[in-house]
């Protein structure tokens, strides 16, 4: 159709909710139906956050607000991550969007000229690439080590060139789950130092997702030196379980912070007033309940990465954070499933999974990186032990 943008040919759909979709017309058609691919947690938004949200209703706060975000918040997010971070920002320096996914895009759509490269480590979250190539940029995917899912120093520099504009880093990593530690990000940071021409924006949207006395760091805090062309991105969505609020912010250079408005000014404008205030809240707010919803998480990736590791032909490392599992499952590829189909690919696979088993997952090569597949286990135990049978039976009986 001519009358579309070319633009849009050089892009996919999000996988992830493509999966969702799927699964919800199935369980629509009355299949039984458990999805496992969308990265939202199953449980509610706390209930003093609530309550900010109400009273926030109540008390007429219901008008446009700034562009990029009240008073209140961007103070909240500035003593968030003095607090949690050791990173200073001036309120000029954060940015609040309608979730991190448009805050990502602004920073790309306020900086990227045609040709410019954005360095994409594999597994990646299925919007990077295709947030650049909008924005008239070049991705250039760099592979992980298939075994921890992350990028070597060697292979970040050797994929730096003149036009590299931004390198988009994800600790803990969706689809994965895999962290860098202190010492594996100082590593990194130290390649990014030598190349004062290319911007980090690290998505630390999992932040507090984190297990096993894992310590998160975030590459402006390790290198204090590329703090001036560092964006840090994060939001209230994973940890505060508030998915559906609409919540992200960036904290970085005031001549970015600005552009990014601009952007924001000639789209959308403000993000909800309530939800911002809602955010106020649960940055300011209690955090009991943080590191309770992490043992919760923790038990069921235990249970999930021991049921996987019993099927026949998959591998499933142990992520150190959010709330993904990314299995192998190169050793199923040839075989036939139950259907006379033959499988020649982890698209494959979770098709069938689908279509045998009614479980939902989605395959790894939408984010980069296969013969994978990413199962999100922010579901109830029952429905996770119940899925990881249905999965053990389905990859049993493959001839």
């Amino acid at each position: 159709m001519g009358f579309i943008a070319d633009a849009l040919a050089r892009v996919k759909p999000s996988a992830t909710i493509a999966v969702t979709n799927k699964a919800r017309e199935l369980k629509a058609a009355g299949r039984d139906v458990i999805g496992l691919g969308a990265g939202e947690p199953d449980f509610d938004t706390p209930d003093n956050i609530k309550a900010a949200a109400i009273a926030a209703i109540n008390e007429g706060k219901t008008k446009y607000t700034a562009v990029d975000g009240i008073p209140e918040l961007k103070q909240a997010i500035c003593a968030k991550f003095k607090r949690e971070n050791g990173l200073s920002y001036e309120p000029n320096q954060i940015s609040v969007g309608t979730g991190g996914k448009q805050v990502l895009y602004n920073a790309l759509a306020a900086t990227l000229n045609p040709g410019d490269e954005v360095i994409v480590p594999t597994p990646y979250w299925v919007s990077y690439p295709d947030m650049v190539l909008l924005c008239g940029g070049e991705p250039v995917v760099v592979d992980a080590d298939k075994a921890t899912f992350k990028i070597t120093p060697e292979a970040l520099e050797a994929a730096i060139t003149p036009k590299t504009k931004w390198v988009i880093f994800n600790s803990p990593s969706n689809p994965s789950g895999a962290a860098y530690s202190r010492a594996e990000l100082k590593a990194i940071t130290d390649v990014l130092v030598k190349h004062p021409h290319v911007w980090v924006m690290s998505d630390d949207m999992y932040e507090h997702l984190v297990y096993d006395d894992f310590e998160f760091t975030t590459p402006a805090q390790i290198e204090p030196a590329l703090y001036d062309r560092t964006l840090t991105v994060n939001g209230v969505s994973k940890a505060y379980a508030m998915t559906g609020w609409r919540i992200g912010y960036a904290g970085g250079p005031a001549e970015l912070i600005k552009a990014m408005a601009k952007v924001q000014s000639q789209s959308t404008s403000n993000p909800s007033s309530i939800a911002q205030w809602a955010a106020v809240e649960a940055l300011n707010g209690s955090q009991d309940f943080i590191p309770r919803n992490n043992e919760l998480f923790k038990g069921r990736r235990d249970l999930v990465v021991s049921m996987l590791n019993q099927a026949n032909g998959l591998k499933c490392p142990v992520p150190e954070g959010a709330f993904y599992v990314f299995p192998s499952c190169a050793d199923l590829i040839g075989k036939t499933a139950p259907s006379g189909k033959k499988i020649e690919t982890d698209e494959d696979f979770v098709t069938e999974l689908l279509e045998e088993e009614g479980v939902a997952v989605v395959h790894g090569s939408a984010f980069g990186l296969g013969p994978n597949f990413r199962i999100s286990y922010a579901t109830s135990t029952e429905a996770l032990e119940e899925a990881c049978t249905r999965i053990q039976r389905f990859c049993g009986n493959l001839k």
